[in-house]
């Protein structure tokens, strides 16, 4: 049974990120045009991140922050509207430096609906949903955790949703997710930088 609702999901993502790739075709070739543009370096970004059973795999973003930005987490950086690019804020607000996972989820390293992908180093949030058996989803572009405070919750309220997501999904949950993400999106609700 597991099997079969993990393929019905895989299904769904196909089609979703098909349709999503012609909607959005025109602004990632603009984006991507701009962040060249605007900065110096490529525009999109791969960072390490943490997928399905805790393998790593590389996700990209846009590139929203200046070459040479540590690697952790943005909230963990002393200032970080000071490696922010011209357009760096603008692409987070908008949640359009999200648009290139679009090619992990086709590539099957990410799901429309899951939990965020850890940061390779963020072995807090990494331990804690071991421990929770989270790790046994794929990550996903949005989640449950993202429509209920995205960047402001603390780790421990983000893994409980996420446990929470483990045991609720189903069909029907993920497009609620997904029209709620649109939505919040839209409003700008909790986005930070």
């Amino acid at each position: 049974m597991q099997g079969k609702k993990f393929g019905m999901k895989r299904f769904f993502d196909l089609v979703l990120v098909l349709l999503a790739g012609c909607i959005f075709l025109v602004p990632v070739l603009l984006v991507a045009v701009l962040v060249r543009l605007t900065s110096k370096g490529p525009a999109l970004y791969w960072s390490d991140r943490v997928g399905r059973h805790n393998s790593i795999f590389k996700m990209p973003k846009f590139r929203s922050m200046q070459m040479g930005t540590p690697a952790v987490a943005t909230h963990l950086l002393s200032n970080p509207d000071a490696y922010l690019t011209p357009i760096g804020s603008l692409l987070r607000k908008s949640s359009l430096d999200e648009l290139p996972q679009l090619w992990s989820i086709l590539k099957g390293d990410m799901s429309f609906v899951g939990p965020r992908p850890a940061l390779f180093n963020q072995e807090d949030l990494i331990e804690l949903r071991t421990k929770a058996g989270v790790h046994q989803l794929l990550p996903g572009l949005t989640g449950w955790a993202q429509i209920n405070g995205r960047d402001e919750l603390p780790i421990p309220q983000k893994v409980a949703l996420d446990v929470e997501y483990l045991y609720r999904q189903s069909f029907f949950l993920d497009v609620k997710i997904i029209l709620l993400t649109a939505w919040k999106v839209l409003r700008r609700d909790n986005v930070t930088h």
